[in-house]
This record gives structure tokens, sequence and C-alpha cells, in this order.
């Protein structure tokens, strides 16, 4: 799935051109700021205000992967858009990473700003950290999307064709030597999602506030696993996009701010 998100991430530079040329996302040298968490200067952009919103974006991307819905999302919120450890300008020198340690990261960059509680929306790798946010740091999450997430890492979650051309790239690189620090920080992000994650669905009975699980009919996660990740949330709600593949935010950008903005400000009625 790396390689191809990486693909996806160079697609969405050229939709997001409209806003780029008033604002650079994920480049802003005005407003670009760094926050040293656990170790990690933490790279961060923030824009609008009212209640904070944290972006997450996918494996391989970086703030300007959700440069589309900052100028929607920035007019009623704080958005608070970060560069994940080791991608975009956040620099991790480490040998491994976890999705829990990435959403750790997320509720200490948090508490480093000063910011109790946020809403959150996580794309793909982002939307698996944002399930993990609100299970391990539920008092940071008030509501949270998620979209194109999975919990596991194998041909159930995401479709078989991708997970053959995976395989056969680790298969093919597993016991070569990687050199340079971009060789062996492009391995270890491949890594992350042929590994992991690994969540019992179980775990996600944890999660208690509202959330917003997001599919494209199409979308590189089976449609089956989306449903369970749905179905084992207490306080879920699901929303398949038609006609969408991974990039739901990007494809049908206008309809998602609108709906996931519906969502966040939708009184809660607890099940």
């Amino acid at each position: 799935m790396y390689k191809l998100l990486i693909f996806i991430a160079f697609i969405i530079q050229s939709h997001s051109t409209y806003c780029q040329d008033i604002v650079e996302f994920g480049n802003n040298k005005s407003l670009g700021k760094y926050y040293n968490v656990r170790g990690v200067n933490f790279y961060t952009e923030q824009y609008g205000s009212g209640k904070p919103l944290l972006l997450i974006h996918g494996n391989g991307g970086s703030i300007n992967s959700m440069a589309g819905i900052i100028p929607y999302f920035s007019q009623q919120y704080k958005v608070i858009a970060v560069d994940s450890r080791a991608q975009g300008k956040t620099t991790d020198i480490s040998d491994s990473l976890s999705f829990e340690m990435m959403a750790d990261d997320e509720a200490a960059l948090l508490d480093q700003m000063h910011i109790d509680s946020a809403y959150v929306i996580g794309w793909s790798d982002g939307g698996i950290i944002a399930l993990l946010l609100a299970m391990r740091h539920p008092s940071k999450v008030i509501k949270f999307a998620s979209t194109g997430a999975n919990i596991w890492p194998d041909s159930t979650a995401i479709l078989p064709s991708l997970w053959k051309e995976e395989k056969k790239y680790y298969d093919d690189n597993q016991s070569k030597i990687w050199t340079t620090a971009k060789e062996k920080n492009d391995w270890k992000l491949f890594m992350l999602d042929w590994d992991q994650p690994n969540v019992l669905l179980s775990a996600l009975h944890n999660i208690y506030c509202p959330s917003l699980i997001i599919s494209g009919d199409h979308d590189l996660i089976n449609l089956e696993h989306t449903i369970k990740i749905y179905q084992n949330i207490i306080n879920a709600y699901l929303w398949i996009l038609p006609n969408s593949g991974h990039g739901t935010l990007i494809e049908h950008r206008d309809e998602f701010c609108r709906k996931v903005n519906e969502f966040f400000l939708k009184p809660f009625n607890r099940y």
C-alpha cells in the first residue's frame, strides 16, 4: 500500500493547486512551527480559530496531503495539521514505527499545545492512528472521522491484488541492506503497513466517542473490513461514498467536508 499511497500523494498535490496559489500548505514559512515531542521535532501548521481539529495524513504523505480540506474547516475550527513521525518535515531516525507510537505522539503533541481535546480527521494510516488515539487517549478526542482505515494488514483487510504486490516487494527486498537515510526511512514506512496494524475487533469496544467510519465503495480497504470496524465501535456511524476510491476527501472533497462537519456539529445521543 505504501508505494500506491506515494502515487496518491502526488495526485493530491496536483488537485490542491487551487488553494496553494494562496497558501502552500505543508510548506508555509510564515506559520510552520516545530514542537519537540517524545524526542522528535514535529512540524505543524495551524489555521483558523475555534474548537481544535487535528488532521492526520496517510503513509508517506504530509500536511500537503490534507490541503484540499484545510480551507473549508479553517473557517470554523482551529485546524492543527501535522507531519507525522518520519514523514514530511518531521524526521525520525529510529529504526521502526508503530501505530500505537504514532497515536501517543498525537496525544503528547496536543498536550504540548495545551489542548485538552480535539476533533480528529484521519485518512488511511491517519485513520488508523485516529482509531488508536480514541482508544488509547479517549479524553483527547471529542469526535473523529476515519476514512480508509484497516485494523490488520492481510488480504482480508486490503485488496488481495494489492496485498500480493506488497508481498512481492517484501520478498524481493527483505534481505536488502539499505544505505541512505531515505532508503532506510522508506523501508521503515513500508514495513509499518506490511506488518501492522494488529488491532483486535474487541479492542474497538474501548472507543466511546462518536465516530464516523468512512470508505469509498471501491476503496483499497475491503468494504467488509470497514463494516467490521463500524460494527465494533459503540457510538459509530458508517458512511460509504458511492463512486469513490481510497481518496474520499479528494475525490468528493466538498461532500466530504460538508458531511464530516455535520457529524461534528450534530448533538451526541449516547447509544
